[in-house]
């Protein structure tokens, strides 16, 4: 007996939903951050400013996604997971708030290299922003995790199915699995 399909069928299935997963998590950063660049691009209007930066929200999107995945798939913040949901969400944004911003200086520091600055250099090509600009990124990709860990431990908890299947098909779908 030969396993090869199966385990072929396996993979492919395991590339499909991680693939889903991405685009899941790249969507709802992708709104998140966008809603914030739109507040700076009318906020600068206000001062006959232009602002033309919209896709830097798309682009974070798109790397904080596997980043993200990537400190799922190493099981990053999992200290909590039987506590009461509150902590692992909490726990979790925190967690992955400190892991983003570490990708975010081994990013610049990269960048660095690249450009010819130095190790030292892309580090202070990240320092040279407003300082008061960092902790906003900061504060605001933390607030963006807690809703989406929360979600995340919901459909760890009842199960992803569940949750889909609430939000896409109503309750009348699950109200008989729910009881």
């Amino acid at each position: 007996m030969n396993d090869t399909p199966k385990a072929q069928a396996g993979w492919k299935q395991k590339f499909v939903s991680e693939l889903i997963e991405y685009w899941i998590v790249v969507v709802y950063l992708a709104c998140f951050f966008g809603v914030f660049t739109w507040q700076r691009r009318f906020i600068l209007a206000e001062y006959q400013i232009s602002y033309g930066h919209y896709w830097v929200s798309v682009l974070e999107a798109l790397v904080l996604a596997k980043v993200i995945l990537i400190g799922d798939m190493v099981r990053l913040g999992r200290r909590f997971d039987e506590k009461p949901l509150m902590v692992p969400t909490l726990y979790k944004a925190v967690v992955f708030s400190l892991w983003v911003g570490v990708f975010s200086v081994l990013e610049h520091t990269i960048e660095g290299l690249f450009r010819g600055h130095g190790l030292a250099g892309g580090v202070a090509e990240l320092m040279q922003k407003s300082k008061y600009e960092l902790l906003a990124r900061c504060l605001i990709t933390f607030v963006a995790f807690i809703p989406f860990f929360a979600f995340k431990e919901l459909g760890r908890v009842l199960g992803e199915y569940k949750i889909r299947t609430l939000f896409f098909r109503g309750r009348a779908a699950t109200t008989s699995e729910l009881a």
